[in-house]
């Protein structure tokens, strides 16, 4: 609905790089709100440990959500469950339930308004995620509080399909782009569907529009006058459409790694992929020895994406921690996948290239592959969430020209297959025909426009989102400060102690964070082979 605030938001954007001399450059639905909960009526009571409600949902405190491992950090977390109306659309809609976990501010006397973290994917389970924000300090002050998204790992329902998980592995050693291929993808897809559909799930609830309603239905039930937010990946996405149909209560926003509800999509993905793999390859290049051992990166790295889309290589690898062996096929485009997610271990990046031009496809189909096979990979995603966004939100509003396009201008030298196909998004409009969901409003691809305290942080390596995903969000908010973290991967929260330092700083001070630590950052040294 309306934007927070009404009017035109003012215009107090700060954009903040590293200056250091070896630094690089660089609706139809709305929750339904009652009044506050009588859980914060009395100061002294922990939040989470009373019983509240919120129009339609209700909170109840009780058991911690399920996990796929133990997380020592869950250890002392209060905990509980939120239960909203699967489909608020529908007066009759069945009800589900969102595990709610709520770890303690280290801090002896906690600030008032605690921070809700927001998941990746879209499909992640923040519940899991709870190390990460402990790690990065994130509860030094504030409690911090995790929810299970609606189809998440710790949800129930939780839509997870282990078939597309057991096939994505599989399919490393498959040619990426063949019509056998496509056929066993969308099968494993439409398989999921029909599951998921048979058990009585409303695949088309699960979206930004309901999953910002139970947000603003948490804050309530749990009695809170205020609380922050801080979304990486996807979660960024979903901060982005919370804020402007649920801007109540909001004090002030993070976002790591961006993705813009308004242009997301597979144009916009190879944009991020291009932006990335420039950072990683610039920074070679202005680092002698790398330059001298592996000059012209960028023209390496785009002549073995047209010579193996021309000509696979296929080869037999034993998986990380493990005495399996897989077989594995690099073509054109899982190079370029590959790449995507190796800028998380760019030290190693010229010289697993090389390697690979020399003949030796080994490291690279091992990292290719064991991120497939990895347990992490299998069972824990919630493919209802992702197809359930991608599916109502994404696809209906780009067409099939618009995304090749977006590959064509990324990198005009690639194959048209491997331009179609955009990285980690294969087959996506032939999943969005089998998955038949209906599109989402128009309004989901509005630009939020708020001046809600923002912080808009990105990596100077981010291949999945793209940095200047940043100063495209701030056009439309009033107070944001955008920092671009550089030599850094996708999700920099997870990866820099800077970042960690200037998120923890916005929180306390949300419209001028500490950023000095950026004048100290140093590029990474680059592994230099033979």
């Amino acid at each position: 609905m309306a934007s927070h605030p009404a009017h035109r938001p003012r215009r107090t954007v700060r954009r903040i790089q590293a200056t250091a001399a070896g630094a690089a450059t660089g609706l139809l639905i709305t929750g339904l709100l009652a009044a506050p909960a009588q859980a914060q009526d009395d100061p002294g009571t922990p939040t989470g440990t009373a019983t509240g409600k919120a129009g339609g949902a209700h909170y109840e405190a009780g058991p911690c959500p399920k996990t796929a491992e133990p997380i020592a950090e869950l250890k002392g977390a209060r905990c509980g469950t939120l239960t909203v109306p699967e489909n608020r659309a529908k007066p009759n809609s069945r009800t589900i339930k969102l595990g709610v976990a709520i770890v303690p501010a280290v801090a002896a006397t906690p600030k008032p308004d605690p921070i809700v973290w927001l998941a990746g994917g879209p499909g992640d389970d923040a519940v899991g995620e709870a190390k990460m924000a402990v790690d990065g300090g994130l509860n030094r002050d504030r409690d911090v509080i995790l929810m299970s998204q609606r189809g998440a790992y710790s949800a129930d329902p939780a839509l997870t399909c282990r078939n597309i998980d057991e096939f994505n592995a599989r399919a490393t050693g498959l040619v990426s782009g063949a019509s056998s291929t496509e056929r066993e993808h969308v099968q494993a897809t439409k398989a999921c569907r029909d599951r998921l559909a048979a058990a009585g799930a409303d695949l088309s609830a699960y979206n930004d529009i309901e999953s910002s309603a139970d947000l603003a239905d948490l804050r309530t039930a749990l009695g809170l006058k205020q609380w922050n937010v801080f979304g990486i990946s996807y979660g960024t996405q979903l901060a982005l459409v919370y804020m402007r149909l649920h801007p109540e209560g909001i004090r002030a926003v993070g976002i790591d790694g961006i993705l813009p509800p308004s242009t997301a999509g597979s144009a916009l993905t190879w944009s991020a992929a291009k932006q990335g793999f420039d950072g990683l390859f610039k920074a070679c290049a202005q680092q002698p020895a790398c330059n001298r051992r592996y000059p012209n990166l960028s023209a390496t790295f785009e002549r073995l994406v047209r010579d193996l889309e021309a000509k696979p290589v296929t080869t037999t690898v034993t998986l990380p921690d493990s005495d399996k062996q897989v077989k594995v096929v690099l073509d054109g485009a899982a190079l370029v996948t590959w790449l995507t997610s190796a800028t998380h271990v760019a030290p190693q990046v010229p010289a697993a290239l090389d390697e690979l031009a020399h003949g030796k496809p080994q490291r690279i189909a091992r990292q290719y592959a064991g991120g497939k096979y990895s347990p992490q990979a299998i069972g824990r995603t919630s493919h209802g969430l992702v197809y359930g966004v991608f599916c109502s939100e994404w696809t209906p509003y780009e067409t099939q020209d618009q995304a090749l396009k977006g590959g064509q201008e990324a990198f005009p030298t690639f194959p048209r297959s491997v331009q179609a196909q955009a990285p980690q998004l294969t087959f996506l409009r032939e999943d969005c025909a089998a998955w038949n969901v209906p599109a989402a409003p128009r309004s989901i691809r509005d630009a939020t426009k708020s001046d809600i305290p923002t912080l808009a942080l990105s990596g100077g390596f981010d291949a999945q989102t793209g940095a200047a995903n940043g100063p495209y969000v701030a056009r439309t908010l009033g107070n944001a400060t955008v920092v671009t973290i550089p030599y850094e991967p996708h999700v920099v929260f997870a990866t820099s102690k800077c970042a960690q330092e200037i998120t923890v700083s916005f929180f306390d001070t949300p419209t001028a964070p500490n950023t000095g630590c950026l004048k100290d950052l140093k590029p990474p040294r680059f592994e230099i082979g033979p």
